[in-house]
């Protein structure tokens, strides 16, 4: 029971971080590489002639574009399918990104590395299992949390030699007890302060801890 519940708190926690921390750049960034699921579905469709499983990928109102191009791609496979299907490709993948707001520049060759993250997600939905997924995730972001609060603890010991090390103590104080706050506003439901680098930001602002005392 206990083991369950963790593992339901570490994917609440993952799929907040996943959607307030990264830009749809990077939410979707394996979405123009052939071992992305876009181009996977696109590949089988040319195969059977049958572009339905594709329409799911845009936008209701750019439908008939893709089954245009879909066309044109099946007719033109008869002289030239290497050419025919990468057309079809990218315009495929630039109106995907198109609708989720996100640029195209070009799809990546074949063998473009993927981050850890992003092939564990795939692979969860193809095994029917999040365990791997969510244990990347756990592990990725308790070193986060340990590494900021590594670096202010050793601050801290130091911090009574002089004005600048007590300086550098409360830097190192405020940038862990943010990062602490903002994951605590995402499992609380909160938007958070966010940046495509895929971490809360820090920063130097006020934190809720710092003016508390005496309140």
């Amino acid at each position: 029971m206990f083991r369950s519940a963790a593992i339901l708190k570490n994917l609440v926690l993952i799929l907040a971080l996943s959607s307030a921390w990264l830009s749809p750049g990077v939410l979707l960034a394996h979405c123009d590489t052939f071992a992305g699921p876009v181009l996977i579905e696109a590949r089988k469709a040319l195969e059977t002639g049958d572009v339905t499983p594709l329409l799911k990928w845009v936008k209701p109102d750019r439908e008939e574009v893709i089954k245009k191009a879909f066309a044109e791609a099946s007719k033109n496979r008869k002289t030239g399918q290497k050419e025919a299907d990468h057309a079809f490709f990218e315009i495929l993948i630039r109106i995907h990104r198109e609708g989720e707001g996100a640029p195209f520049t070009g799809i990546k060759p074949a063998g473009t590395e993927l981050p850890p993250a992003v092939v564990a997600a795939d692979q969860a939905l193809e095994t029917g299992s999040a365990k791997a997924l969510i244990d990347l995730q756990a592990k990725d972001l308790a070193g986060k949390v340990q590494a900021r609060y590594d670096h202010a603890l050793a601050k801290k010991r130091s911090a009574a030699r002089s004005v600048a090390q007590g300086r550098e103590f409360v830097a190192a104080y405020v940038e862990y007890v943010h990062f602490v706050e903002a994951l605590s506003g995402l499992l609380a439901g909160e938007a958070g302060p966010h940046h495509e680098g895929g971490e809360p930001e820090t920063g130097t602002g006020p934190c809720s801890s710092c003016d508390s005392h005496g309140k």
